[in-house]
C-alpha cells in the first residue's frame, strides 16, 4: 500500500532547469532511501541519483554538477533540481523508494513516471 507520483516534468530547451517531484504516500513507517531513475528510448533504466535518510548522496556520473537530489523526510517528499539540461537528459525519469512498510516489509516501489524533454 505505497504509492509514488512524479511530477515536474516537461519541455525545456538546453541550458534550462526543471524540478522534479516526488511523493509517497501510504502504509509508510520509514523510507530507507529514495532516489530517480531515467530511461530514454532504446536504453536501459539508469540510476541518476538517490539519496538516503541521512541525506547521503550518489549521483550518476553523467549528472554530476547539473543535478541535485534533497528530500523533506516528514513530507516523505524527494526532489531532483536538474540545471544546466541537455539534449542527451531527455528521457522518462522514475521516482523510486524503498520503503519499510506499516507492517514491517521492506520493498521496493516505483512511480509512474514524467517526461523530460531537452531540446537542442
Amino acid at each position: 500500500q505505497v504509492q509514488l507520483v512524479e511530477s515536474g516534468g516537461g519541455l525545456v530547451q538546453a541550458g534550462g532547469s526543471l524540478r522534479l517531484s516526488c511523493v509517497a504516500s501510504g502504509s509508510i513507517f520509514s523510507i530507507n532511501a529514495m532516489g530517480w531513475y531515467r530511461q530514454a528510448p532504446g536504453k536501459q533504466r539508469e540510476l541518476v541519483a538517490q539519496i538516503t535518510s541521512g541525506s547521503i548522496t550518489n549521483y550518476a556520473d553523467s549528472v554530476k554538477g547539473r543535478f541535485t537530489i534533497s528530500r523533506e523526510n516528514a513530507k516523505n517528499t524527494v526532489y531532483l533540481q536538474m540545471n544546466s539540461l541537455k539534449p542527451e537528459d531527455t528521457a522518462d525519469y522514475y521516482c523510486n523508494a524503498v520503503v519499510r512498510t506499516a507492517i514491517l516489509r521492506l520493498g521496493d516501489y516505483w512511480g509512474q513516471g514524467t517526461q523530460v524533454t531537452v531540446s537542442s
